[in-house]
């Protein structure tokens, strides 16, 4: 089943075209990466199919359903969450405060019920802070869940995104760049916890640099180059096309 379905999106910056008629989509349950040089526009378009930024033409359908006008929040809803290139976290708050932020998306309670307090938003509270540990729990950080965001190690702030994320219940995980500034055991940790996280029913897509992640991982890529889709398949397939090779090395092939 295809979960995501992107036609023709563009997006301008003024005269830069960062992003020139990109189609792709990814099916239901399975890892999707989208690779591309420095400035190829991957960001820019998870921005633009978060609801981060407005596409200026094409269409995206979520599960069916065309998602391209609706806020951010909208498509968190219908269960679409993502993390950011650069660290997005609440770091004066606990590493649990931020992943209850994720897990609030879940409850009903508004801020009438969290002044007043009655009894059925307390016993929610108590619902979206085990809701909050498993997610913890499920990438390790259990032992740092009273530590303030800012205190504990780069590489477990990564990895309080992707709980705080998870929290929220997603269908469709959007990464981006999970493992910038991790070391190679680091890096293995997350490959395992990607594959953990589709084996819970979440579809995976996925931006990154490590390429020995992306083509560890993912089933189908995507490359991105000047904003637009220069290839398109299987690892072995992208890593054969010299297109490809051109982009990344200035050069085809031999």
């Amino acid at each position: 089943m295809t979960l995501l379905q992107v036609q023709g999106i563009a997006k301008r910056f003024g005269g830069l075209a960062a992003l020139s008629d990109v189609t792709l989509d990814v099916r239901a349950g399975e890892i999707r990466g989208l690779i591309g040089p420095n400035g190829s526009g991957k960001s820019t378009f998870f921005n633009v199919v978060s609801g981060m930024l407005p596409a200026d033409a094409g269409t995206i359908r979520f599960d069916g359903n065309p998602i391209e006008t609706l806020p951010p929040d909208r498509r968190q809803h219908l269960g679409l969450a993502r993390t950011f290139q650069e660290i997005q976290l609440f770091y004066d708050m606990t590493v649990l405060e931020n992943v209850m932020v994720g897990a609030h998306r879940t409850g009903r309670a508004d801020i009438g019920a969290a002044l007043l307090r009655p009894p059925w938003q307390r016993a929610e509270e108590r619902r979206l802070r085990e809701l909050a540990r498993e997610c913890l729990a499920f990438v390790g950080l259990s032992t740092v869940e009273n530590e303030r965001a800012r205190t504990i190690a780069y590489g477990h702030q990564r990895l309080l995104e992707i709980a705080r994320a998870l929290a929220a219940g997603p269908r469709l995980l959007l990464l981006d760049e999970p493992a910038a500034g991790m070391n190679p055991s680091e890096t293995r940790a997350l490959m395992g916890q990607v594959e953990r996280i589709v084996a819970r029913g979440i579809t995976v897509f996925l931006v990154e640099h490590n390429m020995k992640m992306v083509m560890g991982l993912c089933q189908r890529i995507t490359v991105l180059h000047h904003g637009q889709v220069i290839a398109e398949g299987t690892p072995a397939t992208v890593q054969a096309t010299p297109a490809v090779l051109e982009a990344y090395l200035g050069r085809a092939s031999a």
